[in-house]
């Protein structure tokens, strides 16, 4: 059972294009699924059917799993079991009618324009690393990209003279994702001044494409991201939760606010469906409200 778990997992790396990411959690979730199987006593992948499925999922569901994490499970599982009918490993398809529990829809966590500001005056730029910060926050916030789509940047993914850069987004997607005056000055300074003083503890020197750079002079994690941005937060006295993605909703939240239309947000932050992108007109639509109610003098 194993080896055609890692047979999945290589399917999704090698043809899907599946970060790296998804398919820590998708191997997660079908061990959980396999391990589950075994202890039932089940001997095939062939023996797979709707009741074992709903069983699992009731094991989940007593065991305290929310709903949205047993719905993110159930999917990986899904994709599972169609990787195995289309290797002709499983025959039966009464999997298919199980349904996903009913999720109810999380606002984004965001900061509002002052909060984004305060945020962005908060790290020190007397020293190397402050100012290959500002440049990091500057450039998510500019772009709204993912994090793991920072850390990929190359040096020469940058176009100064178009003011732009290029992005691999999920799935292997290509897209070019604009610069404004504010992000563009704080990457000049940080190659200009930080970058070269970070590449120093760097073997390879001058041969290092990335452009984001620890202390050793080699690429930044996520996790890094991730650490510095809740320092940050700490600093600047923001609201506990504020994590790297919610810069990335704070970025489309202010698009909207400031009228750009939503399949231009879509294009900006790489979504695949317009759907996607649209639970960011509920948190446009409570911020009209807050307008109306504190500006009207009949509200």
């Amino acid at each position: 059972m194993l080896e055609v778990v890692d047979g999945f997992i290589s399917y999704l790396e090698a043809e899907k294009k599946a970060s790296f990411h998804t398919l820590r959690s998708y191997a997660s979730d079908l061990m959980q699924f396999i391990a589950f199987f075994a202890q039932q006593n089940y001997r095939s992948l062939a023996e797979i059917d709707y009741r074992i499925l709903r069983h699992y999922l009731s094991c989940l569901k007593a065991k305290g799993y929310e709903r949205r994490t047993i719905a993110r499970k159930l999917s990986a599982i899904r994709s599972f079991l169609r990787y195995l009918n289309r290797e002709e490993l499983l025959k039966d398809k009464t999997w298919l009618a199980v349904s996903t529990p009913r999720v109810g829809r999380r606002l984004p966590s965001f900061l509002y324009v002052e909060e984004m500001l305060q945020l962005l005056s908060t790290p020190d730029t007397g020293t190397p690393q402050g100012v290959r910060d500002l440049a990091i926050l500057e450039t998510l916030y500019a772009s709204g990209i993912r994090v793991s789509e920072l850390v990929a940047m190359n040096v020469d993914d940058i176009d100064f003279v178009l003011k732009q850069f290029i992005v691999m987004g999920k799935g292997g997607k290509e897209r070019l994702v604009p610069l404004g005056r504010f992000a563009l000055q704080a990457l000049q300074h940080y190659l200009n001044t930080a970058r070269k003083q970070l590449l120093r503890k760097n073997p390879q020197g001058e041969a290092e494409k990335a452009l984001w750079l620890n202390r050793f002079g080699t690429r930044l994690s996520d996790r890094s991201v991730r650490r510095l941005v809740d320092k940050y937060v700490t600093q600047a006295g923001l609201n506990t939760g504020i994590s790297p993605h919610s810069i990335r909703h704070s970025f489309a939240t202010h698009l909207l606010n400031a009228g750009a239309d939503l399949r231009s947000v879509q294009e900006l932050l790489g979504h695949v469906n317009l759907s996607t992108t649209q639970i960011y007109t509920h948190i446009t639509q409570d911020h009209l409200k807050e307008i109306y109610l504190s500006a009207h003098p009949r509200a």
